[in-house]
């Protein structure tokens, strides 16, 4: 049966209309509306007192990560830098076993669905057992994490990464024994994944070569063309850091934008991640590409890896999609918002994002939230057009942070004001996964969570005791 949804406000073509509804088929696809409604083959859905938005598409994701959040916010326990950051990421990889991986993607994906994000591009580059040797089943983790996120009932990009070496010219790191496989196993490990989930409407794929750091120019250009043959997404980190640039140089004599470009490697499938340290002539190059850029902000904040060039990149037309990456902070809107306001302190000016290809602010920063990162993950959604995934969410009007509006001002007060308590419904595929800020499953997702949390950090704290 198809099933309409009845707001008191939607969100279509760029505002608030009332008197509007969607119409979702048994599918989970969008219909477009037809003159008369047949009543008899449709269940009206009345959604009073709230407004429904397209969902947020999180196009940047290490789940894993979200163990170390506040566990790395002193110089005593993980120095002062993205490198030695990387120390405290690494002890959390090297304690899970399958479950855990499961159980604490599952607590990422459960705060995901909280925030109105319906789409997870996973960036999964946890691969081995923790003493490096490969599974039985070499797609062991990458299953949990599949898992994971059907059991919350968030639709999943697996972007699933290579991971080569530590760096040009370094020795094997210990810490990322976890992450390591060859370019071959890569290749052969992506198939039996796809084959299990053929064209799905909850499982897609892409392909992850980690950085230019991590995986060499010869097998970077074989992955890509395998990727390109089967129509996949490319996702790689992209000078997040001038010391990634640096190498790049010393290795081939270009920065990672210019080599990627001149082995036409950039297209309209690629996704450059973080693309923080990057020059104008660089950003002509990803825009002639057709390319996307994953701005991760409230991850860049808190690595301080520095302040991602919006204002360049949308004046030369490129998509820019959005992340919640390390889990520091898992709030779309604040990366949206982020996006302008990093460049307000920068500048010290208002409003520098607005009027971008003749966008309002605000549209702008929604659509990075939405339809860009529906784009960059290969996914029919982000705008409730007809055809789309029925993803979407929708909000209380009379919640404290966004009361006080009208149907004029609606957008601007929600990518700027919305507290994530506002977020009462999320739909995801036409099923209803969040109902009325309730998850069936909670309870259950954060009481093993906890456990998890408590055995990895009290592994760390023996170790220290030790030492």
């Amino acid at each position: 049966m198809n099933r309409l949804y009845c707001p008191e406000l939607l969100y279509s073509n760029g505002k608030f209309v009332s008197d509007a509804a969607v119409l979702v088929n048994e599918s989970g696809k969008v219909l477009e509306m037809p003159e008369k409604l047949d009543s008899t083959t449709t269940r009206i859905i009345y959604m009073p007192g709230s407004a429904l938005l397209p969902g947020f598409v999180n196009a940047h994701s290490h789940s894993f990560q979200r163990l170390i959040r506040g566990k790395s916010e002193s110089r005593m326990t993980s120095g002062n830098d993205f490198w030695s950051w990387r120390g405290t990421m690494y002890h959390a990889a090297s304690q899970l076993s399958p479950q855990d991986v499961y159980d604490v993607a599952r607590m990422a994906f459960l705060e995901m669905a909280y925030a109105g994000t319906t789409t997870v591009g996973e960036f999964h580059y946890l691969h081995n057992a923790p003493d490096g040797s490969p599974y039985e089943d070499p797609d062991t983790l990458a299953r949990e994490v599949i898992a994971a996120a059907r059991s919350v009932g968030l639709r999943i990009v697996l972007l699933r990464a290579a991971y080569l070496r530590s760096g040009y010219d370094l020795p094997p790191d210990l810490g990322q024994m976890r992450f390591f496989e060859s370019t071959r196993a890569f290749l052969d490990n992506m198939g039996p994944l796809m084959r299990e989930n053929p064209n799905g409407s909850q499982v897609g794929f892409g392909v992850a070569p980690h950085s230019i750091r991590a995986v060499p120019l010869g097998d970077l250009k074989e992955i890509a063309e395998w990727a390109r043959a089967k129509k996949l997404p490319l996702h790689m980190h992209v000078s997040e850091q001038v010391a990634e640039n640096a190498a790049c140089i010393r290795e081939y004599g270009l920065t990672p934008v210019e080599l990627l470009n001149g082995e036409r490697i950039l297209d309209p499938h690629f996704t450059a991640v973080h693309a923080i340290h990057i020059t104008p002539a660089e950003i002509n190059m990803l825009a002639e590409a057709n390319a996307t850029i994953c701005a991760c902000p409230t991850t860049e904040r808190n690595l301080g890896d520095g302040i991602f060039p919006a204002f360049h990149a949308m004046a030369a037309g490129i998509r820019i999609a959005l992340g919640s990456d390390s889990q520091a902070q898992i709030d779309p809107l604040e990366d949206a918002r982020e996006l302008e306001y990093h460049l307000r302190l920068q500048q010290q000016k208002r409003a520098i994002l607005d009027q971008r290809a003749g966008k309002s602010l605000a549209a702008s920063l929604f659509e990075s939230a939405t339809i860009h990162g529906a784009r960059s993950l290969g996914v029919p959604g982000g705008g409730l057009k007809p055809g789309d995934f029925a993803d979407f969410f929708t909000v209380d009007l009379n919640d404290l942070s966004i009361a006080g509006h009208s149907a004029e001002d609606l957008l601007p007060i929600i990518v700027f004001s919305l507290n994530r308590t506002a977020i009462r419904d999320v739909v995801v595929n036409g099923k209803m996964i969040l109902k009325d800020r309730k998850h069936l499953l909670r309870d259950e997702i954060v009481g093993r969570y906890k456990e998890v949390h408590q055995k990895v950090w009290s592994s760390a704290q023996a170790e220290g005791r030790n030492r």
